[in-house]
């Protein structure tokens, strides 16, 4: 185990302050090391705790698939936080906290090493609905979904809540740049007969955003999408019949992501958890529907078959017989430039949300599983990497990553940088992809 950290040195403008730098350097510093990196100086169980819940989150991700599950969610856990900006556990003080109790219907147990056989909520593969009344907690629990891709410390409330590794919260992006994307699955026939198995554009809708993310992750390898109504685009979403009669399909140019959820669990082996509270029609293309009544989850999947039955939907599926195709696309490396000014090379992150590259800036405001500084700020670099050393001619994005990948499982994340580096995180290979794809320098070989 190796640590590394910066120390700022105390200055008098371009001066640095001796004395006070000598007390950095010989007794604070060995204090801190002390008290933080040496095992006599810790508490021995809340050490043991913390590798322990890790090891039982990996076993339960491990099993998942097994267990043809896509998520597992622990009872007793907590998944309200406690506000926008505090990532902490909500608590009772003047709130109402209700630990999670999975529904007898969906009660699974898993083995861990740790702490032996746990129960929860296991969610099936296929098309999952998350439905219920407002501030029931629908979206509270997909949330908590989304950062089940990351392990949990102790104390955090969700240390057994545990999504499929190849998880991808989608969304609707409105003004994002799109390059090269066959997005022909869901958007074909525009007028003027615009090519949509290349599709490019420096201003993307709601609803083509949406389509160039999901077939962007679909192009990385997404094993489950995360979907809340609340941030997709309408009309992506659902025709129902009565605009059917008024815009006939062969004048709409977008087939309904309703449309086409059941083929890409079929086809591609790509599962969904939606979160809906406003289109009953997905009812007809649910495996799995989840109430949250007063933050409680209850397995609904019977009573909506018998609502089906009393009230059809009577709306025409345009989704055709296939999926449709999921292209790979080959980046130019000289669509990487971090060159500014006199500066060869000037990366930087600037929060979480924006990657400075260059002369672009790159923004990430809407890739939500991006959730540590030191994982934009590794994407930078990563960025500038692959740039010099694996986007040769023809290699693939996802070809071009992976190896990327692989040399980092081997060598660590020292290869991204000539300098001993400390403030790196490693992200996944759908965040460097979502990066990658929103530089507006893109190119991509045709």
């Amino acid at each position: 185990m190796e640590a590394r950290f910066f120390m700022g040195l105390p200055a008098a403008g371009r001066t640095i302050l001796g004395r006070e730098a000598q007390a950095m350097f010989f007794d604070e510093l060995p204090a801190i090391v002390s008290r933080s990196l040496f095992f006599q100086s810790l508490k021995a169980e809340a050490v043991r705790e913390h590798v322990e819940a890790v090891e039982d989150q990996e076993s339960i991700r491990d099993q998942l698939q097994d267990s043809k599950l896509v998520a597992f969610v622990g009872n007793s856990s907590i998944l309200p936080r406690r506000s926008g900006v505090d990532d902490r556990p909500l608590t009772g003080e003047g709130q109402v906290v209700v630990p999670f109790q999975s529904p007898e219907e969906m009660e699974v147990e898993l083995d861990t090493p740790n702490r032996g056989r746990v129960k929860g909520m296991g969610i099936p593969r296929g098309v999952t609905l998350i439905v219920g009344g407002g501030f029931h907690g629908k979206s509270t629990l997909l949330h908590a979904l989304e950062r089940g891709v990351y392990s949990h410390i102790p104390g955090d409330g969700r240390e057994q809540v545990v999504t499929l590794p190849g998880t991808v919260k989608i969304r609707a992006e409105d003004g994002r740049s799109v390059e090269r994307v066959d997005i022909s699955p869901f958007i074909s026939n525009l007028p003027y007969r615009r090519d949509t198995t290349s599709f490019s554009t420096e201003n993307a809708s709601g609803s083509t955003s949406q389509v160039a993310n999901i077939m962007e992750a679909l192009e990385m390898g997404a094993e489950l999408f995360l979907m809340d109504e609340d941030t997709c685009a309408t009309n992506l979403m659902i025709r129902d019949k009565r605009m059917q009669e008024l815009v006939a399909k062969e004048k709409e140019p977008i087939t309904p992501y309703i449309d086409k959820v059941k083929q890409l669990h079929r086809e591609l082996g790509v599962s969904t958890i939606l979160v809906m509270g406003g289109a009953g029609d997905y009812f007809d293309v649910a495996d799995t529907v989840i109430m949250l009544d007063a933050y409680r989850p209850h397995e609904v999947t019977r009573q909506v078959e018998e609502i089906m039955a009393r009230h059809r939907s009577n709306r025409e599926p345009e989704g055709g017989t296939q999926f449709g195709t999921v292209r790979a696309r080959a980046p130019l490396g000289a669509s990487f430039n971090p060159a500014r000014g006199k500066r060869e090379v000037k990366i930087d992150a600037k929060g979480v949300r924006t990657i400075l590259f260059g002369a672009l800036s790159i923004d990430l405001s809407d890739v939500e599983q991006l959730i540590d500084m030191s994982q934009t700020r590794a994407i930078g670099d990563m960025l500038h990497h692959l740039s010099q050393h694996y986007f040769t001619s023809g290699v693939s994005l996802k070809e071009a990553i992976s190896r990327m990948m692989d040399d980092i499982d081997e060598k660590g994340l020292d290869i991204l940088s000539p300098l001993k580096r400390g403030d790196y995180a490693r992200p996944r290979i759908f965040e460097v992809a979502a990066a990658i794809n929103r530089m507006r320098s893109l190119k991509v070989a045709e």
